[in-house]
């Protein structure tokens, strides 16, 4: 007989006990007679059963595990923040259950019934929990077909989203400044020297790009002046970089410096100056707004912004486990750490001085 197919009735006809043992037994509980136990516990040896996450769940109303909606795992900032959220998940006795719905890039109606038909399996799955990693909540306006199947969902399990915070939403979030660390890379630039400086990346209509875009706005507009032209949104990945700097390019005169939405932007944006026989940052400098895995092993390393990931997925995976189980863990401190500047070669701090003395 195939483990695989084994069922609990099955099991207890073999053994010759009830399925109320066999349940007690395969969930660890007491008040089981030994001989009773050793007689369930030599079927399931040499069957080789092993019970699913799920049917342990129908007994125990837990299945110990945490879904996961991420919109493309391929991107190097979801990859480690999915790695961040399963330290702290496995340490609390979690497994991860990863929905990846690869909408990032997609038509808004194709993201939006891929992550709701993400909703619904999970449901499925018996979950006890899920967080919500970018798709269609990192939309300025989500759609409205989206909000309510997360709204069904959020009634069903306790849901943790991280994303800016939604007005007239009462979804639990953990979120990031954004418009803050557009402010703080701009401002660096603008105090190493540079007065004309554009900005790159980012996909219109997403909250990320319209806060850290409007971060760059106001201390260009506060420190310098702000020209439209020199502002290319696009996307968030290498490509988008690149070929946001060649229309950069074009224009009849280059800016001295750079803002990319994030460490991959910034990456494509300098392979492109390096294909039009151009250096950064001896001809160009590039700060990034967010940092990504391995951008100090870049040439030039990248000048950028450290929003303590780790330290958010914690917190995350804290707050969703204290909406499982309130009694058995606590909030603990929820404290979020202000964008730290990281300044790398990229920005050229040290050259742009010396040219100016």
């Amino acid at each position: 007989m195939d483990a695989n197919n084994l069922t609990i009735k099955e099991i207890a006809q073999m053994a010759g006990v009830s399925t109320s043992t066999v349940s007690r037994v395969l969930n660890k509980q007491a008040h089981v007679a030994p001989d009773k136990r050793d007689r369930v516990q030599k079927v399931l040896d040499q069957s080789g059963f092993q019970p699913s996450a799920i049917a342990r769940g129908m007994v125990s109303k837990h299945t110990n595990t945490f879904g996961v909606v991420v919109s493309d795992i391929a991107n190097p900032y979801f990859t480690t923040l999915v790695s961040h959220i399963e330290a702290p998940a496995k340490a609390a006795g979690y497994n991860i259950l990863l929905f990846n719905t690869m909408t990032a890039g997609e038509t808004p109606v194709d993201a939006t019934q891929v992550e709701i038909d993400a909703f619904a399996r999970l449901e499925e799955k018996k979950v006890d929990g899920v967080l919500i990693l970018g798709g269609e909540i990192d939309r300025s306006e989500p759609r409205p077909e989206y909000l309510d199947a997360l709204t069904r969902m959020a009634g069903n399990l306790p849901v943790v989203i991280m994303a800016q915070p939604l007005q007239n939403h009462d979804f639990q979030y953990v979120s990031r400044y954004q418009q803050l660390s557009g402010s703080i890379i701009t401002q660096h630039l603008l105090a190493s020297g540079y007065h004309d400086i554009g900005f790159i990346g980012g996909e219109p209509g997403i909250t990320i790009t319209t806060q850290r875009l409007a971060g760059y706005k106001d201390a260009m507009n506060t420190y310098s002046k702000l020209r439209d032209d020199r502002i290319f949104l696009s996307n968030y990945y290498v490509e988008d970089g690149y070929s946001s700097m060649q229309k950069l390019l074009e224009s009849d005169t280059r800016p001295e410096a750079i803002v990319a939405i994030n460490d991959q932007v910034a990456l494509g944006a300098v392979r492109a100056l390096n294909d039009n026989s151009l250096s950064c940052p001896a001809d160009m400098a590039i700060a990034s707004c967010d940092a990504f895995p391995d951008s100090n092993y870049f040439t030039p390393r990248i000048t950028t912004i450290n929003h303590h990931n780790r330290l958010l997925a914690n917190v995350a995976v804290r707050k969703l486990l204290h909406q499982i189980s309130p009694e058995k863990y606590d909030l603990g401190d929820l404290t979020i750490l202000p964008p730290e500047l990281v300044v790398r070669e990229s920005s050229g701090l040290t050259s742009r001085s010396n040219r100016n003395e």
